[in-house]
This record gives structure tokens, C-alpha cells and sequence, in this order.
């Protein structure tokens, strides 16, 4: 059982960046972050293969949003700049040890959540 702890969230305004961080109690192969707004669904947001470093953004992440791995603390950090308000809900912290199946972004790909931390960004 891996646990995954969160943290870092909290209230700016549109333009202000904010970083979050997911310590694993354990070696993780791969690892997420997810977020779900009010009233909508889970979505992917970056992800990271541990071992190989390698990093996949979604679109609306990419050039705004850094995944940093620290792989010998098993944390992963998001480093969010230029947020906006869409940018606003629950983010979640995600992992799993085999990540067989290809998509990252699926939140099928992954058995151990943490709790999420919320960020809200004000216009």
C-alpha cells in the first residue's frame, strides 16, 4: 500500500503560480496530477515516469505547468505559473507502481490517490 500526501494549494489571483507537492511512502513507477472542478470530471493534468524522467502535459498545462521529481524523497512537485480561473478546483496526486496501458492521463492507470489540495485562482 503506497499512501500519498499533498500539499501546497491555496487562493491567488489569475497570473500567480502556485506549487504542489505528493510525497509517496513508497517507490512509485509512475506518477499524476489530476483535478476536478465543481460539477465536472477528473481530468489529467501532467504525469511522470519516475525512473525515466520522462513528463506529459495536457494541453492547457503545457508551457504554464512543471512536473520537478525529487525521486529521493519520492516526491513530485507541480509548479503552476500564469494561472487562471479555470485553472481552480481539487487537484489530486496520483501513482502507481507498473502504469501498464500507455495513457497517463487515465485515471484508470493509477491505484493510489491522495487526498487532493485545493487551489483557487480569482480573476
Amino acid at each position: 500500500q503506497v499512501q500519498l500526501v499533498e500539499s501546497g494549494g491555496g487562493s491567488v489571483q489569475a497570473g500567480g503560480s502556485l506549487r504542489l507537492s505528493c510525497v509517496a511512502s513508497a517507490y512509485v513507477y509512475c506518477m499524476g496530477w489530476f483535478r476536478q472542478a465543481l460539477g465536472k470530471e477528473r481530468e489529467g493534468v501532467a504525469a511522470a515516469h519516475t525512473d525515466s524522467g520522462t513528463k506529459y502535459y495536457r494541453e492547457f498545462a503545457e508551457g504554464r505547468f512543471t512536473i520537478v521529481q525529487d525521486n529521493a524523497k519520492n516526491t513530485i512537485y507541480l509548479e503552476m505559473n500564469s494561472l487562471k480561473p479555470e485553472d481552480t478546483g481539487m487537484y489530486y496526486c496520483a501513482a502507481d507502481l507498473t502504469c501498464t496501458g500507455g495513457n497517463l492521463f487515465g485515471t484508470y492507470q493509477y491505484a493510489y490517490w491522495g487526498q487532493g489540495t485545493q487551489v483557487t485562482v480569482s480573476s
